[in-house]
């Protein structure tokens, strides 16, 4: 028995060795595998690197960092912060790991961007999306297997290198809202399972490269606010999988190609503010997926069409800015149950707002139109419907002002000042107090007040519950800084019953969205448009640029002229800037307060008669002076009229000739600038610094006394940026002097065709300007002053040009007043020979149409860069006007072209110029068109040139011979102006 028990003890005693033998050997093999599953050393020491780089201070590499040691994927209170790095170990029999993916977003990481990232051979995923990452894409990134490169809302620099295209793994480029630049690779064409490619808020230039037609997997394509130019092209019919499409705010040319039709899948179509020629609606049928559909300001010339009502899905329709016409059709009514947003706004539909638009409670915009009557009775804003402005002129009288054009004053004019706090309550600032203006509605809104009121349209993108005001108390300067007005597209603010006259516009900004540290949070930017009466005055304005920066403030001031009783300021979204910074939907028009002050003297009186009689006063006044100083009562003596010199002073400025001279250096020679209308013109420089221009009267000229009262009489009551301001005068002794601003360039006439030192090489762009400027000064004096002038000396010589060759006329000594209720003046003759039109010099009949004449003569000069009346070079051609007429008619008008411009200009839009010139100096004055239509033109012709690049469509080919008839129609043709 004992035998037995040692042996079963013994049994027992082997099993259980045997038992914990195998379990220890068991956790040896399993710990052996998670010893085994480490990163290479050279990884971790990229990674450790990398972390340097990017100063990741939360990283803690180790080679068991994959498989369970941590350190990399950390978790963060930080909203949208991401650090995840991970691996896959199942290499070398599961021994050995390697990074497949980085993510590290949102966490505001600085330095460079490391090419070592390239030394990670495994890495399919780089994404480093929102942080403050400088430097270029390293071109070593393209010898990765990365199915992802993101770098949206960083700092990269540089052009995107060509050998990214060997990476033909890769899926996902996006690169969004960087500062890259330079022209796209024709080679990323390869990128054949490419199908998100993000490129927008970039400086790229150039066109799309034809390569990429071959990107046939191409779902996601964004390439918004950059500069590349050239037409949309047709290739884009290849990219049947495509559901994102956006092509907003960049220099291409249209119309949209009909190869869009074939994209059936697209679920968002975003395109905006295209350059070119006019075009139909693009044929979009079939696409039942859509949801955004936006075709702003795409010059679509056509009427909505019909089979918009089958896109039963869409979300979002933007048709705004375009020259859509005829009605809006009921049969598209079953848009409504889908659609929360549509904006129709400045077109030109016509017929009855369907009761479905004017009865709606979603954000619906259809204001800016020609629309007659509605089919149901409504108010100023209905519910979130716009409507402002939405009627015809040809509407009843009956019709609410806030409905008609212009916005017309519903009783009297009787305010001349207005100040509003934008997107902030009322406030007291400088001893002004700024009206409320905290309104948190936008999308769609038409808000008004007795004073003022406002039109704001748009919706954010990917963010359609945005806020349109904004709050930032941490902003130095006035406390209307510390709020502002914000919009998606388009924010108008009107000043209402204004009284006629000049206004001096202030218009105060301050970027209080982005922040001024080292996050991704301050690399946005704002970029819009500012106009003020229809006219584009800052184009491409960035609030921080401006300023100097984020959270800084800046006030732009503009000298306006109300003819009406309405002051417009237009804010637009061209496309342009960031849109996701410091998250989606921060961008578009920001505005922080408006003022708006008269340049003129406020009482009971209207504009008209006081103007009338200032000007009566004044010229009296110096007619007086002028009077007592030749029968010798001032001139001899050292004695003045102390009552005289102090009213005179009051209307301009007086100066003495102590100061004059000592400006002058006692009339020095080295001083003498030029000679003007009657005696010559010296530069001086005031004790203040202050450089001025002085015009000096010939004390035996009575034909220079006359000049002389005419002048002050004149120009003191007018002012304008394109006219020379008037500081004051001197009547003292034996001198009668005007002093005036100083303009660093001289004259017009110089610049072109005075001797070879004086010269400007003035390029196209240049000339284009100033014409624009002279026409606009000169439409200033026939139609928009108080006072109506015919200058009757309109030349070069009269044109001055300042520091950066701005035009302002000058010289207005032979000017005339033009009272309305007269057809034409009848005066002796006076002006230059070779720039007076033929009605005037051969029977002295005087309407404005004689400076359109002259006008038309100087754009000839800008144009050909030769003088009119020094143009001999065939015997048969006495002036430059007779060989222009015998060029047009051998249609060869482009051979009188200044050949210093060689081919550096537009022949369509020189040929354009050239036409007009020659409709100006048609002699038959009744067959000139007003100089507002011409600068309407030239003004169309400037923005097309500028923000349109080349226009074809509306304007006349270069072969084309104008004929100088029914000018109005013509030019309304030409053009493509609406003259209503």
């Amino acid at each position: 028995m004992g035998h037995h028990f040692q042996s079963d003890s013994f049994f027992l005693l082997a099993c259980f060795i045997f038992v914990y033998v195998l379990l220890l050997s068991l956790v040896f093999i399993h710990d052996s595998g998670c010893v085994a599953q480490l990163l290479p050393p050279e990884e971790v020491q990229t990674l450790e690197e990398i972390a340097m780089k990017l100063n990741i201070k939360h990283w803690d590499v180790k080679r068991n960092s994959c498989s369970g040691g941590g350190g990399l994927s950390v978790v963060f209170n930080i909203p949208q912060a991401i650090s995840n790095v991970t691996c896959d170990c199942t290499f070398s029999n599961n021994s050995v790991c390697h990074v497949t993916n980085i993510q590290l977003k949102g966490l505001n990481l600085t330095g460079e961007l490391p090419s070592k990232f390239s030394k990670l051979a495994f890495l399919q995923e780089l994404d480093l999306t929102q942080n403050y990452v400088n430097g270029t894409i390293p071109i070593s990134f393209g010898q990765l297997p990365l199915k992802t490169l993101g770098l949206l809302d960083n700092r990269i620099s540089g052009s995107i290198p060509r050998e990214i295209a060997n990476i033909d793994t890769l899926e996902e480029l996006i690169l969004e809202d960087n500062q890259l630049g330079g022209t796209l690779p024709p080679e990323l064409g390869n990128l054949k399972s490419l199908r998100r490619l993000l490129l927008s808020s970039n400086n790229f230039i150039g066109t799309i490269p034809e390569s990429f037609g071959a990107l046939k997997n191409l779902s996601d394509f964004r390439i918004d606010g950059s500069d590349l130019s050239g037409k949309i092209p047709d290739f884009i019919g290849n990219w049947t999988k495509m559901t994102i499409l956006n092509l907003q705010g960049t220099s291409m040319d249209g119309p949209i190609p009909f190869s869009i039709s074939l994209l059936k899948n697209l679920q968002e179509l975003r395109i905006s503010d295209l350059n070119g020629s006019v075009s139909s609606f693009p044929d979009l049928q079939g696409m039942a997926n859509m949801k955004y559909l936006i075709l702003r300001s795409c010059k679509i010339r056509d009427s909505i069409p019909p089979y918009i009502a089958g896109l039963r899905n869409l979300n979002t329709l933007d048709l705004s800015f375009n020259r859509l016409s005829g009605p809006i059709l009921d049969s598209i009514q079953p848009l409504e149950s889908s659609l929360n947003f549509l904006y129709l706004n400045s077109n030109l539909l016509s017929g009855v707002i369907p009761s479905w638009i004017s009865d709606s409670k979603k954000n619906f915009d259809v204001s800016y139109n020609n629309f007659t009557q509605s089919a149901s009775q409504y108010r100023c804003q209905a519910s979130r419907v716009n409507l402002v402005a939405s009627h015809s002129f040809s509407t009843s009288t009956s019709t609410l002002w806030c409905l008609k054009k212009d916005l017309p004053c519903p009783g009297t004019t009787r305010y001349h000042s207005l100040f509003i706090n934008c997107g902030g309550p009322k406030i007291e600032s400088g001893g002004k107090e700024y009206e409320d203006d905290s309104v948190t509605e936008g999308a769609s809104y038409f808000h008004s007040t007795d004073r003022w009121a406002s039109s704001s349209t748009g919706v954010f993108i990917y963010n359609d519950r945005s806020n349109f005001v904004a709050r930032q108390t941490n902003v130095t300067g006035e406390e209307f800084f510390q709020t502002a007005r914000l919009s998606p597209s388009s924010l108008k603010y009107y000043g209402l019953c204004l009284r006629k006259g000049s206004y001096k516009v202030r218009l105060h900004f301050a970027e209080i969205q982005f922040y001024d540290d080292e996050t991704f949070s301050s690399i946005g930017k704002r970029i819009f448009d500012v106009s003020i009466q229809g006219n584009v005055i800052w184009k491409d304005f960035n609030i921080a640029e401006k300023a100097g920066g984020n959270g800084k403030d800046i006030t732009l001031e503009r000298d306006v002229t109300v003819n009406g009783s309405t002051l417009e300021i237009h804010l637009y979204w061209a496309g342009k800037g960031t849109t996701a910074v410091p998250s989606r939907g921060v961008y578009g028009p920001l505005i922080s307060a408006i003022s708006v002050t008269p340049n003129f003297k406020t009482g009971g009186l209207s504009t008209r008669p006081i103007a009338g009689i200032a000007v009566a006063s004044l010229v009296a006044l110096v007619l007086m002076l002028v009077a007592a100083w030749m029968k010798g009562f001032l001139g001899g003596k050292d004695v003045e009229d102390k009552e005289l010199r102090g009213a005179i002073e009051q209307q301009t400025g007086y100066y003495s000739l102590r100061h004059i001279k000592a400006a002058t250096s006692n009339f020095d020679h080295a001083n003498k600038v030029g000679e003007g209308g009657f005696g010559p013109v010296y530069k001086g420089t005031l004790s203040d610094g202050q450089e001025i221009a002085v015009k000096q009267l010939s004390s035996k000229s009575k034909q220079g006394n006359r000049e002389f009262i005419n002048e002050i009489g004149m120009i003191s009551a007018l002012q304008h940026p394109n006219l020379v301001k008037l500081y004051g005068c001197c009547i003292e002794g034996n001198q009668l002097l005007l002093i005036y601003e100083y303009l660093e360039n001289n004259s017009l006439a110089r610049a072109l065709f005075g001797r070879a030192e004086q010269r400007l090489n003035l390029d196209w762009m240049t000339r284009k300007k100033i014409l624009l400027q002279i026409a606009r000064g000169l439409t200033y004096l026939h139609e928009e002053s108080r006072l109506k002038i015919v200058h009757r000396d309109i030349k070069a010589t009269n044109v001055l040009l300042d520091k950066d060759l701005n035009a302002k006329i000058s010289d207005f000594g032979l000017a005339k007043l033009d009272e309305e209720e007269n057809t034409h003046i009848s005066t002796r003759i006076a002006g230059t020979i070779g720039y007076m039109a033929p009605e005037y010099a051969m029977r002295g009949y005087l309407t404005d149409k004689a400076d359109v004449y002259s006008f038309g003569i100087v754009a000839l000069e800008i144009v050909s860069g030769r003088s009119n009346t020094n143009y001999m070079p065939k015997e048969e051609f006495v002036y430059l006007l007779d060989r222009a007429y015998v060029l047009q008619e051998q249609g060869n008008l482009l051979e009188i072209v200044d050949p210093i411009l060689g081919t550096n200009y537009s022949k369509q839009e020189a040929m354009n110029m050239l036409n007009i010139a020659l409709l100006c100096s048609n002699p038959s004055p009744t067959l000139r068109p007003s100089m507002s239509l011409i600068f309407k033109a030239f003004e169309r012709l400037s923005q097309d040139s500028h923000t349109l690049s080349s226009m074809e469509g509306p304007w006349v080919d270069s072969s084309i011979s104008i004929p100088s008839k029914d000018t109005s129609k013509l030019l309304a043709d030409l053009y493509d102006v609406n003259f209503e």
